[in-house]
């Protein structure tokens, strides 16, 4: 299966080049797109380096500062286009272990038409977390919990493997959701069409170089889109257009 890894960037000129490496390092046969936002501090330079040293590494560079959601559905359109067969969303900061990949390969590999890296599952957990963090993350999956009725234990994570027939099932160009609400958007979808999702456990080590994105109009964001969904999912038209669909671990 031909697997493309999709790691978005902005100012990651610390991280960029160790993450890619240590990816081909763990899994040689996959390949890398870097989708850059025009980092000011020369992220997209480093890449197209990469990219000339290595057949396996591409390079996306976009106009400014567009957000999460959107440089994955970029590259989910890249990838499609281009005959993938999985598509893995990665962050750029190491937060998201290269040696836990494997995992989220294996169970695409299964037949799970979405792969969660979950934090919140046995054998799971996060590394040099504050407490306020953890408590976004928790917070952020319960209300998802109970707004939308998704049977997920970690909804806001964002490693994560998509087969590409699961992506060509949705309606990608309708998303419009950012950080962690275009991840619970994203799962909520998968559900709604009646399709798979299996949980492997992860280990989330916070970021040791650079700067968070996180920030309050993220959080602020998920809140106030999960809040709508919530009600819209108790329209009498959206409870019978939803279908039964499994989530596993």
């Amino acid at each position: 299966m031909r697997t493309l890894v999709i790691i978005p960037t902005y100012d990651e000129a610390d991280n960029v080049e160790w993450i890619v490496s240590s990816v081909l390092e763990r899994q040689p046969g996959v390949e890398i797109l870097i989708a850059d936002d025009g980092s000011p501090d020369g992220t997209g330079d480093i890449a197209d380096r990469l990219a000339v040293d290595d057949a396996r590494v591409h390079v996306m560079h976009r106009s400014g500062k567009q957000g999460l959601g959107s440089a994955y559905r970029a590259g989910f359109a890249w990838g499609i286009e281009r005959g993938f067969d999985v598509l893995v969303e990665m962050d750029a900061d190491g937060s998201h272990r290269p040696e836990d990949l494997g995992r989220l390969l294996e169970a695409s590999a299964q037949g799970a038409d979405l792969v969660l890296g979950s934090r919140w599952v046995p054998g799971g957990g996060v590394v040099n977390w504050p407490w306020y963090r953890r408590m976004i993350s928790r917070g952020g999956t319960f209300y998802a919990q109970l707004m939308l009725g998704i049977p997920i234990k970690d909804a806001t994570g964002g490693y994560r493997a998509f087969r590409r027939s699961t992506l060509e099932r949705l309606p990608l160009d309708e998303v419009a959701s950012q950080g962690y609400c275009f991840q619970i958007d994203m799962a909520r979808r998968v559900l709604d069409a009646g399709m798979s999702i299996v949980e492997v456990p992860i280990t989330f080590v916070e970021r040791v170089r650079g700067e968070s994105k996180m920030s309050g109009g993220i959080v602020r964001e998920a809140l106030w889109r999960v809040t709508v969904w919530g009600f819209q999912r108790l329209l009498p038209s959206r409870r019978k257009r939803r279908r039964k669909a499994t989530v596993g671990s």
